[in-house]
């Protein structure tokens, strides 16, 4: 008997149509493996932390069910002490801390604008791994049924 995951929801990752549609397919070929959100933001939106064992539906950015994913862990970091190897399994850009400082930087001071905070190197951020369970299998243009990822 499968285990009932306890709690689960659907997101897509990334925040303009491109991004979301390039995000989701390097979710699917194992290339991210990890995500971030910024704890002030969640909080802003009355939203829960995310918390290993949830299972997640991500979608493009029609919403269409992409794959399914567990998040394996979680740790609320401050902006400054992101390291090397969450950057790379961020799985964006060239994949090193530069990259993911200067970029998440950007995205997080505008966030911190939007619920009315000023960004810093001490700004919360949720750092999430997760694994894949299952993608959507597509033929040509239509999907069909989710395929089991190997652990």
């Amino acid at each position: 008997m499968e285990k009932v995951p306890k709690f689960y929801e659907t997101w897509h990752f990334g925040d303009t149509k491109k991004l979301s549609n390039e995000l989701v397919e390097s979710v699917r070929i194992g290339q991210k493996t990890a995500t971030s959100a910024l704890v002030w933001e969640l909080e802003a939106k009355g939203e829960k932390l995310p918390s290993v064992e949830d299972i997640v539906v991500v979608t493009n950015w029609k919403g269409d069910p992409s794959c399914i994913i567990e998040i394996t862990e979680t740790k609320v970091r401050p902006f400054s002490e992101i390291d090397e190897r969450f950057a790379f399994d961020y799985g964006e850009g060239d994949r090193t801390l530069k990259w993911w400082n200067r970029a998440m930087w950007d995205y997080y001071s505008e966030v911190c604008r939007k619920v009315g905070l000023e960004p810093s190197t001490n700004m919360p951020i949720s750092c999430q791994r997760f694994r894949l369970l299952y993608k959507q299998e597509k033929r040509g243009n239509a999907s069909s049924n989710y395929q089991a990822v190997p652990s």
